[in-house]
């Protein structure tokens, strides 16, 4: 009798200790798309508490997941099936790698078993990831698990953040262990975490002191920001040294708003000026790579002396700046201005570097205000733009955070939308990539709730990810898209009459889209709401109405055709 009552002590399969080990590293938000084998994966992970956000596509997900791992700096988790998912999340995985933000994809996998036989979706994936993974572990086993899982999750903020691999054989999904060893494993892989990995580097107060000297001697300094200045929070610390030293700054694209781009120290729109004259340059968080003009003449003086920092040694050994610094953004910034409030100094606003800088901006926004001031139908870029940023400075604070993508849109948009808070700017980034849009807008909502995310589309890029609208919806989003609709990539049909011949001459031109297409409607297909805005004042009431509701908006922006210019501001490459 007492055989009969006895019962089995309670188990826990590869799913569930999947999803308790993310639970138990501080996961509480996944993107993906379910399938074979990862579904009851998903569940389970939703009942122990993590935000499970469901996508059309793994490429959106994926790139939702880059971004929430920029926005929060903890590793944004992607989830995908085995084969063709793995392969569409590569997309996501690399843009995390290229933008160095920490992120996490884990994919189910055939049966180990069946290798090189042909499974259900088989490839080798460990192998297809490589390039784009910082770190990459197979749980070949259930009671492998949670090593698997802390290192991923470790690895993907270690140093330099960027994308990491989890691959879970579907055998090992449907595997069983016992909850108090389940319990013991989890305990056992926390205490072993590799320490180091999570540490920060020391910095060499030697180099702070060298770099001080070089900003006090410099006739023309210049501090450049970017966005991993923003993802390590140094905004007060740039402040506080920008405002003490009166040293003018410039900010990346997705550097902007760490200071306010309405500083009187914003050396923005004398870009050219700025790196062109500045004789000391201190480059935080940001790479010289083809954004910076890879610190090269002609853009730069053939003179400049960088004072790099960046929390990757190689970063710095590859560059060969006159000064390296490898550390923490804002730890080193923090650093540099306690070393100069000991013995301060500042340029002061009638310094001849500051008023040069400050007298090309003031030229170049009045040059471009003039612009901007004129209401122009069929819309130009300009004439919506204008709008838009006003709607979005009506806001205050929390300010929206603007997600930009596309080629006349981004780059007209960088210049005219003004960003005040740190990380409220999202675009295509290191990498220039399309198709971010709809996935960072999402990213942006989960992780900053109390945020209107405003997203300010060409017509292509929005195509990339359109159908994540019903995602939008489906989660009650505080979402407002707009796409500026001019019919195509960069446009209408710009080819020269000599251009157009052959034997298919008659078909549309590799640039064009359908003209006047309703993308407003394709929302409203989902219950959410769409305007069409071709006048000032229609925009002007359907930014008005869709700011106050916080509710998936697209506003469908119709512009001239011929009103960009191709390939944007990077016709050079084209």
């Amino acid at each position: 009798m007492a055989d009969a009552c006895h019962k089995n002590p309670p188990t826990v399969d590869g799913n569930s200790f999947v999803a308790m080990c993310l639970a138990r590293a501080g996961v509480d938000k996944m993107f993906g798309v379910v399938g074979i084998p990862v579904t009851s994966l998903a569940n389970r992970a939703v009942a122990l508490g993590v935000r499970f956000i469901a996508f059309h596509n793994e490429q959106s997900a994926g790139y939702a997941a880059s971004a929430y791992g920029y926005l929060t700096r903890r590793p944004g988790v992607l989830l995908t099936v085995s084969g063709p998912g793995c392969v569409h999340g590569l997309a996501g995985l690399s843009n995390a790698t290229a933008n160095a933000w920490p992120m996490v994809m884990i994919s189910g996998s055939s049966e180990q078993s069946f290798t090189g036989r042909g499974d259900f979706q088989e490839l080798d994936q460990l192998a297809a990831v490589k390039p784009f993974s910082k770190f990459s572990a197979k749980a070949t086993d259930i009671t492998k698990i949670p090593a698997s899982v802390f290192s991923v999750i470790d690895w993907a903020v270690a140093g330099r953040p960027g994308g990491t691999y989890l691959d879970v054989p579907s055998d090992v999904l449907h595997q069983t262990v016992d909850e108090s060893e389940a319990e013991r494993l989890i305990t056992q892989a926390l205490n072993s975490r590799n320490k180091d990995l999570i540490e920060k580097p020391r910095i060499n107060y030697s180099e702070i002191q060298k770099a001080v000297e070089l900003l006090r001697t410099a006739q023309r300094p210049l501090i450049v920001f970017g966005k991993g200045a923003a993802y390590a929070r140094a905004e007060n610390e740039l402040t506080k040294l920008v405002e003490s030293t009166g040293i003018p700054f410039l900010p990346t694209p997705m550097g902007k708003g760490l200071l306010p781009d309405t500083h009187e120290l914003a050396a923005t729109a004398a870009r050219s000026l700025a790196i062109g004259k500045c004789d000391v340059a201190l480059v935080v968080g940001a790479r010289l790579n083809w954004l910076l003009h890879f610190g090269e003449p002609p853009k730069w003086s053939k003179d400049v002396k960088f004072i790099l920092v960046d929390i990757c040694k190689e970063e710095i050994e590859l560059r060969k700046p006159c000064l390296g610094i490898v550390g923490d953004a804002k730890d080193v910034v923090g650093m540099i201005h306690k070393e100069i409030k000991d013995d301060p100094f500042c340029l002061g606003r009638t310094h001849p570097w500051v008023e040069a800088i400050k007298n090309k901006t003031e030229d170049n926004v009045a040059k471009m205000e003039a612009q901007l001031v004129k209401d122009v139908v069929p819309f130009n870029f300009m004439t919506p733009m204008r709008i838009i940023r006003d709607a979005i400075l009506g806001v205050g604070s929390p300010a929206p955070v603007v997600v930009s993508e596309g080629a006349n849109t981004m780059d007209i948009g960088r210049a005219v939308l003004v960003q005040t808070e740190p990380r409220t700017r999202l675009d295509a980034g290191t990498w220039g990539t399309m198709g971010v849009g709809l996935g960072y807008c999402i990213a942006a909502a989960v992780a900053s709730p109390d945020r209107l995310v405003v997203a300010v589309e060409g017509d292509s890029g929005f195509g990339f990810s359109a159908m994540e609208v019903e995602t939008l919806v489906r989660y009650q989003l505080p979402v407002v898209v707009i796409v500026f609709n001019n019919g195509g990539v960069y446009g209408g049909d710009r080819r020269n009459p000599e251009e157009i011949t052959g034997p298919y001459k008659d078909d549309p031109a590799p640039t064009s889209f359908i003209p006047g297409a309703a993308y407003h409607l394709l929302l409203e297909a989902f219950g959410g709401k769409g305007y069409l805005a071709g006048t000032p004042d229609e925009l002007k009431s359907a930014l008005a109405q869709a700011f106050t509701a916080r509710k998936p908006t697209v506003i469908n922006v119709t512009i001239d055709p011929y009103a960009g210019a191709e390939s944007g501001r990077l016709q050079h490459k084209n």
